[in-house]
């Protein structure tokens, strides 16, 4: 289970509201046209934007600092320093994005990454920001990654609420209702002072900022996946309650590496058994087991932080990050691509029809087709066994269940078999 931002911040009406009304001016002072993007902000309509760094190119744009850039990733190269970390010293390089321009005020930023971590190695990852009056803001952690859990343990950092935003848990908030105009990222990685083991390396960074009114929009019309189910493996999280304490003890609280782990299955990624020899024979789908110790955030104390789950996914399949799409319609170009969506719902007793739970302040699901009426098709590993995973849910229903709660919240997993397709409007 993970409980929508929307649900655990109380301030998270006044952060959606739509920018305060600009006052009239004489037409011989009038300013250059406003950005689309602005004008849909003001207006309270459902904005984001995607940007990320994954190629070369892309990569040599960024500022480096004991970190090179080679074949598309970020590897620590001659370290820029070194830290005192858990009672140990690391060596660390730094590299800093390029400026992000979203073209409207953000409240709410979720970054993504795809790391390799080799041995007592390990990644941080930073944003900051600026508002318009070109105030910036301190250098806030975002979440502190490795993809084992034997030396240092992975963890979000709340709070840092000490200017222009704060963090909780994987969501960076700005903190007037204005937002902000500008973001950008820093990846710190580390590697044990002295070790010989291959360095720590990004293969790809960035994040989705948005500025989201509190209010589902009307149902959205069937778009070009109707008719369209794809075969993706169902896994219920239910078979796995009382497991390992330590990772959160299954059950409902696994909804999200389950989730993870089903469209893995689908691209045929799933970690190889040796990885997950430690799980109890007797446990039914170890892959499961093995995505929550593999996402456990140790001050979240769950395996539903967000941009833990696509880290964890992205090495596997090729490619994974956290978006936010304004309706079933985006999520359809992807499923028409042969891409499943995880997303996350939110929603009260009676207003999910056909649903294996009442309700819940948090859930995520796989999207995996849509009938031939544009209903949504779903993996729900909150079903009790596999046989009742697959569900279908009426689309009004769902987008009222996703939309005003987790802002249309996703997870895009692929490999490079099934790459994005057009269509984005800045999900991706």
């Amino acid at each position: 289970m993970r409980l929508p931002l929307a649900t655990v911040l109380t301030s998270a009406v006044l952060l959606a509201a739509p920018l305060a009304a600009v006052p009239a001016v004489p037409a011989s002072a009038a300013p250059a046209a406003e950005p689309a993007a602005q004008v849909a902000a003001r207006a309270g309509a459902r904005t984001v934007t995607h940007t990320d760094w994954d190629s070369t190119t892309q990569l040599r744009k960024g500022r480096a600092s004991g970190v090179k850039v080679r074949a598309g990733r970020l590897e620590l190269a001659k370290p820029a320093g070194t830290r005192r970390y858990a009672g140990r010293s690391y060596d660390l390089g730094r590299w800093t994005s390029p400026w992000a321009k979203p073209g409207f005020g953000l409240t709410q930023l979720i970054a993504s990454w795809s790391a390799i971590t080799p041995g007592d190695s390990w990644i941080e990852v930073r944003v900051r920001g600026k508002n318009a009056a070109g105030a910036r803001s301190s250098w806030d952690v975002l979440g502190r990654w490795t993809s084992g859990d034997r030396f240092t343990k992975r963890t979000s950092v709340s709070g840092q609420d000490d200017d222009l935003a704060s963090v909780n848990v994987d969501t960076w908030v700005a903190s007037a209702p204005a937002g902000l105009t500008s973001w950008q990222l820093q990846v710190v990685l580390h590697r044990k002072t002295g070790a010989t083991t291959k360095p720590p390396s990004i293969d790809a960074i960035g994040a989705v900022a948005s500025r989201l009114p509190t209010t589902a929009p009307a149902t959205s019309a069937p778009g070009v996946a109707r008719g369209v189910v794809l075969d993706v493996p169902r896994y219920s999280q239910m078979t796995h309650q009382g497991h390992y304490p330590q990772w959160g003890n299954g059950g409902e609280a696994w909804c999200s590496p389950t989730s993870t782990s089903m469209v893995l299955g689908y691209y045929r990624s799933l970690p190889k058994a040796k990885d997950y020899s430690w799980v109890a024979q007797r446990h039914t789908d170890p892959v499961v087991d093995h995505a929550a110790r593999s996402t456990y955030d140790r001050a979240y104390r769950g395996t539903g932080n967000w941009p833990f789950n696509t880290a964890y996914a992205a090495p596997l399949a090729g490619h994974a990050f956290v978006t936010r799409l304004t309706s079933l319609r985006q999520a359809e170009r992807l499923i028409k691509a042969g891409i499943p969506v995880v997303a996350s719902i939110s929603f009260g007793r009676g207003d999910l029809t056909g649903a294996p739970i009442s309700s819940t302040n948090g859930h995520l699901l796989v999207i995996v087709g849509f009938t031939a009426a544009g209903d949504v098709v779903v993996n729900d590993p909150a079903a009790p066994t596999r046989a009742t995973v697959r569900r279908t849910y009426d689309r009004g229903e769902f987008e009222r269940a996703w939309l005003p709660t987790s802002g249309g919240l996703a997870y895009v997993i692929h490999d490079d078999e099934h790459p994005l397709p057009a269509g984005a409007q800045g999900a991706w």
